[in-house]
Parts: structure tokens; sequence; C-alpha cells
């Protein structure tokens, strides 16, 4: 290895430090988290009472600004709003900066990995009130969102409720994606557009 490469390493193993700070915080929040799991910078938690937020082996939250590439402008915030729901993180899960917020099921698969700034949301977060008003609901209009095994979710993203995502497919940055994308798609677009993958 070069210098530079031994300085690197090394600077990665000190970021990667405060992780147990940030494990330790998300499990007297409620979530539950494997012994390998890594948070790189300060996420934003937060799991309503009666709800179940996991973290599986080798799951990497990116948070700091310098942990990812094209750096993150925010942590991630990652939410259980009702008592029933739940968040789950398959095994080596990895995501940068994403906003992941659960009113009713959000399943990622097992090696999925999501871009800086993406957005999942399985509810409006917000209902129709007396005549103009609005009310916050995270809960009757939520529809599980589930995505599968080796998905690649690119930069800023968007994932909308009742969407099932199939292994190995690929959102392309900026999509909005509010239908089903069969595994092995490429989906781009706003509104996203399921076209083939790769054989």
């Amino acid at each position: 290895m070069t210098l530079p490469e031994i300085l690197g390493s090394a600077l990665a193993k000190i970021r990667a430090l405060p992780s147990f700070l940030w494990k330790f915080e998300a499990g007297l929040k409620g979530a539950q988290c494997a012994r390998d799991v890594i948070f790189l910078g300060r996420p934003l938690i937060s799991c309503c009472k009666g709800s179940k937020m996991v973290f599986s082996s080798g799951v990497r939250v990116h948070s700091a600004l310098r942990s990812n590439p094209m750096g993150c402008f925010q942590p991630a915030v990652l939410r259980t709003m009702t008592p029933g729901a739940r968040l789950e993180f398959g095994k080596n899960v990895g995501l940068s900066a994403a906003v992941i917020v659960a009113g009713n099921s959000i399943v990622i698969g097992e090696g999925t990995i999501i871009g800086a700034g993406a957005m999942i949301l399985d509810n409006d977060f917000h209902a129709p009130g007396k005549e103009w008003d609005w009310r916050v609901d995270y809960q009757s209009n939520s529809r599980p969102i589930q995505i599968g095994r080796g998905v690649f979710i690119g930069s800023r993203a968007i994932i909308l409720k009742g969407v099932t995502i199939g292994d190995r497919a690929v959102i392309g940055a900026g999509s909005v994606v509010s239908r089903d994308v069969p595994a092995g798609a490429i989906a781009v677009g706003n509104p996203a557009v399921n076209k083939p993958g790769k054989k």
C-alpha cells in the first residue's frame, strides 16, 4: 500500500470510532442493531412505541459529510411513525443521507444500496381535515414498501407508498417511483418508467 492509501485507511477507521455511540443511542430509542452495524456520523432515528426498526448484520448508515464520495448534505433520517410500523434493513444494506419513514412497513432486502439523499416514504404524512385544513396522518393512507435484494437506488430518487421493487432492479438518480419495478429492470425518470435490464 502507498502512504496515501495507508493514511486514508487510518482516517476511515478513526471516523468509524464514534459508531458505537450512535448504535447505543439507536438501541435506547428502540432500534435493534446487529453487532457489526456501522453508523458513520450520527443519524436521526426515532421509533414510535410499539413499532419495530431492525438493522441486520453488515448494515452501514452514512450521515457524516465526508463518509460518502458525493458528501452527505444531511444525516440519514430513519423513523417509524405509528405503533405496529416496521422498518427493516436486510444484511449488508448501505445508505447515505437517506430519508426513510415508515407509517406501515418498509422492508429493504439484503445487499441493497441507497444513494445520497434518496427518500423512501410509505405514507403521505397528511390527510384532508375539516374544511381547508390538513391533519397529520401517517397510517390511514400508508401502504407497505418492499425492496428486494441487491437493488441499486440512485441518489435523490424517491420511492413512494405501495411500491414493490424486485431483486437486482436499478432505480436511476432523481427518479420518482410510484409503480412496481420488476426484478432486474431499470426504472428512470419522473414518473419512473420501467425498462428491461441486462440479462
